[in-house]
C-alpha cells in the first residue's frame, strides 16, 4: 500500500493560494516536492483502486492521469503563475483522451469535488451520446439514477433542446446537455479522513456502469467517423 499524507497537499495549496507568486514558491519548494510526493503517491493507489472495478482503467501512470501546477498565463488576464489546487482524472487512455473517467479536485480556498462523467465531449462524442439516449433513454436514466450521492451538472445546459432532436423523446431534456458530469462535493474533512481512499473508491464504483456506457458511446462514435 502506498504511503501518503494528504495534509501535507491540504496545508501546501492552502498557504500557496496566499502566496501566489514566484519568489514565495521558490522559497518553499521543498513543501511543494513533499505535497507532490504525497499526491502522487495518492494517484497511484486511486488508480490501482479503480482498475479493479473498472475495466477501461489499465496500465495508466500517475503522469497520465495529473497536471501540472504551473499555469498557462499567455493569455490570461489572471497573470498568478500557480494553480491553487491538485487534481487527478483517471480515464481510459489518460487525461487527453477524451474518455469518461474519475476525477478528484482538491482546493482548499476553493472548491473540493469529485466528479465522474464525459467533460468536454468534441461533437462527434456528444452526438454518439444523444444517440445512445434516443435509442435506451431508460436505461441511461436508470444508470444516472444509481449513482447517489452524486448530482448531474446542468450548470452548462443548453436552455433549450438542440436542432435535430426531438423534444418529445421521453427523455428529451438529456439532449440539452453538452457534458455528462456527475458531481459530489467534498469536504477538508473527508479529505484528510484516513478512510479517503476507501470512500472515494467506493463512491467511483457508484458511477462505473454510466462511464463505461458512455465510453462505448465515445468508442462507436469515432468508430464511424
Amino acid at each position: 500500500m502506498q504511503q501518503y499524507n494528504l495534509q501535507h497537499v491540504w496545508d501546501f495549496l492552502s498557504e500557496l493560494s496566499k502566496n501566489n507568486n514566484k519568489p514565495w514558491f521558490d522559497a518553499h519548494k521543498d513543501q511543494y516536492q513533499e505535497a507532490l510526493a504525497d499526491f502522487r503517491s495518492f494517484t497511484e493507489a486511486f488508480i490501482e483502486g479503480l482498475s479493479k472495478f473498472d475495466s477501461d482503467i489499465a496500465d495508466l501512470r500517475v503522469a497520465d492521469c495529473t497536471y501540472r501546477i504551473y499555469r498557462d498565463i499567455r493569455f490570461s488576464h489572471d497573470k498568478t503563475p500557480y494553480k491553487t489546487h491538485m487534481g487527478v482524472y483517471v480515464s481510459h487512455q489518460g487525461k487527453k483522451s477524451g474518455y469518461a473517467g474519475y476525477y478528484i479536485h482538491i482546493e482548499p480556498c476553493g472548491e473540493c469535488m469529485m466528479v465522474s462523467g464525459l467533460y468536454m465531449p468534441t461533437p462527434t462524442d456528444l452526438k454518439s451520446v444523444r444517440e445512445e439516449i434516443m435509442l435506451n433513454g431508460e436505461n441511461f436514466d436508470n444508470l444516472i439514477k444509481k449513482c447517489k450521492g452524486f448530482e448531474l451538472d446542468w450548470s452548462n445546459a443548453l436552455k433549450r433542446i438542440p436542432n435535430g432532436w426531438n423534444a418529445d423523446d421521453s427523455f428529451s431534456e438529456y439532449y440539452r446537455l453538452k457534458e455528462y458530469n456527475l458531481i459530489q462535493p467534498l469536504s477538508k474533512e473527508q479529505i484528510l479522513s484516513k478512510d479517503f481512499l476507501e470512500f472515494a473508491l467506493s463512491e467511483c464504483k457508484k458511477t462505473t456502469p454510466i462511464n463505461q456506457l458512455l465510453n462505448r458511446c465515445v468508442s462507436y462514435g469515432r468508430e464511424n467517423l
